[in-house]
């Protein structure tokens, strides 16, 4: 069910943590799914929502007796910070390359719908780490401002800034996303 690190952190965590090793496995179950969708939307790559994911539950293995009641807040702060850190991390390894190569993850599909969400995705990742974090968090995961600054850390007028920018890049990208016809949920998938 989860990866052998995540067995070894709770291990490590002592037997303080025991009772609540199966709580925090029926959370794993429940909330995976969900998770993935909102770390995918963050990183837009399936790979790294997985990595991104694995190292939240990681993370919340020594906090679980503190947040047991109530661990959904709390993961998606540790997701949110995560990626902004592992993109300050690996943006300066990155190289532009000249020509893109062909992606073999994408979807093809001449549903409108389908290509609708494509072109959204994309843009979702030509954002800015923390612009994606607030729209991600706003807008798909529903969160009002002031919980978007707190699971960001940063003020609430950061976040309309942000929201504001990143609202502008997106409508620059996609014409017609400030249409009935275009929402963002559709385009992104859960409509």
């Amino acid at each position: 069910m989860w990866s052998s690190s995540a067995a070894r952190a709770w291990r490590s965590g002592g037997d303080v943590l025991s009772p609540d090793r199966e709580g925090f496995e029926e959370f794993v179950i429940a909330r995976r799914p969900a998770l993935l969708r909102t770390a995918y939307l963050l990183t837009g790559s399936n790979e790294d929502a997985e990595d991104l994911v694995q190292t939240a539950f990681i993370k919340c293995v020594p906090k679980w007796a503190k947040i047991a009641d109530r661990p959904e807040p709390y993961v998606r702060q540790v997701l949110a910070r995560e990626s902004i850190s592992r993109w300050r991390t690996r943006r300066w390894r990155e190289s532009v390359a000249e020509h893109l190569p062909e992606d073999p993850g994408h979807e093809t599909s001449n549903d409108d719908t389908t290509n609708e969400r494509i072109v959204l995705r994309e843009a979702l990742r030509c954002l800015a780490p923390r612009q994606r974090a607030v729209i991600v968090l706003r807008y798909y995961e529903d969160l009002t401002e002031k919980q978007t600054a707190d699971h960001l850390g940063i003020a609430v007028g950061t976040v309309k800034s942000q929201a504001r920018d990143a609202l502008a890049r997106l409508r620059e990208s996609v014409p017609g996303l400030g249409d009935a016809e275009v929402s963002l949920d559709a385009a992104i998938g859960t409509g």
